[in-house]
């Protein structure tokens, strides 16, 4: 558990903690500031807060790498540099999800900053056992490297039957009827709160409903991610603090990427790419061995690929002057 050395997880205990801290009390305080602005301004605020936490985010990351290069060697950086990216990769499409679950349930703007701040300090509380049973099963019985390779491969073969969702069916998800078995649930946001009291009964607000929604989306996706890292290293200390710089950062890459999302016009056929990739690698690691170089290279070819392609097809659409779907030229 302590492969790192007591040192490191110390320093990433302080990296985390204090980036955090910094985070969640910069952005309270720009959200009250911008309670008092007219809404543009605020999407504005939000657009420009979400570049500067990402770029921090990366840096951040970038900086803890040279710390395990310098501290653990050259092959355990490059093990945290490609299970962050594969992990900060496939997150991207976990952006969608959440922005089809606040559109479903009318949770505006302002309010979505609270709901993704719980869920993802939440998420990361939920993965690090995930990981540690992972990395446990793949130490006791080899086995289990071709059972986490084979669900690698069932996802990306979901991926690839799986239409585009326009909306999320609140009513029909799990998780949302089972909390309602629970707790009524109010339709009104009662100003941003998750539960609110209406004639002296507790109610659940769209907040919390969509938080509910949040927790078990990032479930899945953890059991589906999960094992890609772990194509890379089962070392617990590489696998945590990868995963988690990478979670760390998502509410940041989604107000920075909220407005362009319909722009990644290939990122799906690059997920899947890279998690048949990943789980061929898993499958076949018996009698193949690709290096974690190697392994960081395709990565960085799937991914670099299917980002030029899309600022390519952007480019020729404006040149077209063809129009979006609300009618108007882009």
């Amino acid at each position: 558990m302590f492969e790192g050395g007591l040192g490191m997880w110390v320093l990433f205990g302080l990296f985390v903690g204090v980036a955090l801290a910094i985070d969640l009390g910069l952005i309270g305080a720009i959200r009250r500031l911008a309670g008092r602005m007219p809404q543009v301004a605020h999407e504005t605020s939000a657009f420009r807060q979400g570049l500067i936490w990402t770029i921090i985010w990366i840096g951040l990351a970038a900086v803890f790498a040279a710390l395990v290069l310098v501290q653990m060697g050259r092959d355990k950086m490059l093990e945290f540099v490609t299970g962050y990216v594969v992990e900060k990769s496939l997150s991207v499409d976990n952006m969608f999800v959440f922005l089809l679950i606040f559109s479903s349930l009318g949770v505006p703007h302002a309010m979505q900053h609270r709901v993704l701040s719980v869920g993802i300090l939440s998420a990361i509380a939920m993965r690090i056992p995930l990981i540690i049973v992972g990395v446990s099963l793949l130490e006791t019985f080899h086995w289990m490297i071709f059972i986490f390779g084979g669900m690698l491969l069932l996802t990306a073969a979901r991926m690839i039957v799986q239409k585009k969702e326009k909306k999320i069916e609140v009513e029909k998800n799990l998780a949302v009827r089972m909390l309602k078995k629970m707790i009524p649930v109010s339709s009104e946001l009662h100003n941003g709160r998750f539960l609110t009291r209406i004639g002296g009964v507790l109610y659940a607000t769209p907040l919390l409903v969509a938080l509910v929604i949040v927790e078990m989306t990032d479930l899945v996706f953890a059991i589906d991610s999960i094992p890609a890292v772990l194509a890379i290293t089962s070392d617990h200390f590489i696998v945590i603090t990868s995963n988690v710089f990478a979670i760390l950062g998502l509410r940041s890459l989604y107000f920075l990427l909220a407005g362009m999302m319909e722009k990644f016009y290939y990122l799906k056929p690059a997920l899947i790419a890279l998690l048949l990739f990943i789980g061929v690698k898993m499958v076949a690691s018996d009698v193949l061995h690709i290096p974690v170089t190697v392994s960081l290279v395709v990565i960085g070819l799937i991914l670099g690929g299917a980002l030029s392609l899309s600022v390519v097809r952007v480019k020729r659409e404006k040149a077209a002057g063809t129009p979006d779907s609300g009618g108007r030229m882009k």
